[in-house]
């Protein structure tokens, strides 16, 4: 059962603090052994499939992240699992990895500059005369959600029922099972406009005490795709602004490149590409210019 989120006050339930049985498998059996060979695969097979290249730091990780599927597969070791995705045969299961070692930290309005920026652009097009009809945001990390849920407050608050639209993306279908049920808990709604938290958020009861739920209009606003951003396909169509935040931080040079060129050509004349504050495309790429601190215009 849940209720309209009304004078909500976030807080950290016992029960959402504590570790999930997944972290609590990871914990047991993250003493599990990987040699150099077999992790030096691991980096490469991540490459290849994603762009991102694990560092030699990211050992523990990998060993906590995976040892459960080991377990659960009957392997001995990381190479006999590597064997396993590696091969092309058990393409699920290297889906299942991906999803394990991709990095996927999240919550709700998230540099709140950006959402200030999305605010006066809607609020600058109606003055203009513009009803943000047809208007297309596209998360390109979308990661569990928060961030498409935080973009359609917003544009929900601005446009109203306007057709707009929002397309979110991420590499692990793990994420995405999570952002389409658009269910967290309680204490992740700390960044959320009170105002918002009443209007867009149902806050849980009984069973679902310490938990929110999206309303289930603002739900059906976000379309969620399966999306490696190494493959950027054309039937994405072009949009207005590009949310692409905190992500390449994980890429090398040349693959950042390879990366703004995609996203690039699906933004529209005069829209806009928004990064992650600790990021820059200074000497990346000329297709998109900079407007304001991680704020991209295409000309």
């Amino acid at each position: 059962m849940v209720k309209q989120a009304t004078n909500v006050k976030p807080g950290v339930s016992g029960a959402a603090a504590r570790p999930g049985p997944d972290q609590l498998m990871g914990m047991l059996y993250a003493h599990t052994s990987i040699s150099d060979a077999a992790f030096a695969h691991f980096q490469a097979l991540l490459f290849e499939r994603v762009g991102i290249r694990l560092s030699s730091e990211k050992k523990a990780l990998l060993c906590g992240r995976l040892a459960k599927r080991l377990k659960e597969r009957g392997l001995r070791d990381y190479d006999e699992y590597y064997a396993l995705i590696a091969n092309g045969r058990d393409p699920a299961e290297l889906q299942i990895a991906i999803d394990l070692l991709t990095t996927n930290e999240t919550y709700f309005f998230r540099e709140p500059k950006h959402f200030e920026f999305l605010s006066r652009r809607l609020e600058e097009g109606k003055r203009a005369g513009a009803s943000g009809r047809g208007l297309r945001v596209w998360s390109a990390a979308c990661s569990s959600g928060e961030e498409p849920y935080s973009i359609a407050m917003v544009l929900a608050e601005h446009l109203g029922g306007a057709p707009w639209e929002i397309m979110a993306s991420d590499v692990s279908t793990r994420m995405l099972e999570r952002a389409r049920v658009g269910h967290y808990a309680l204490e992740r709604a700390k960044g959320i406009p009170p105002e918002y938290l009443a209007t867009y958020c149902l806050k849980g009861v009984g069973k679902q005490e310490g938990t929110l739920l999206i309303e289930r209009t603002l739900r059906e606003r976000v379309a969620f795709r399966h999306l490696n951003l190494m493959d950027v396909p054309a039937d994405l169509g072009t949009f207005d602004i590009v949310f692409l935040r905190n992500v390449l931080i994980y890429f090398d040079l040349e693959t950042k490149r390879k990366v703004i060129e995609r996203v690039a050509a699906r933004i529209k004349p005069g829209g806009h590409l928004l990064v992650g504050h600790s990021e820059s495309l200074n000497g990346i790429t000329n297709a998109i210019v900079a407007e304001a601190p991680a704020i991209y215009r295409k000309p």
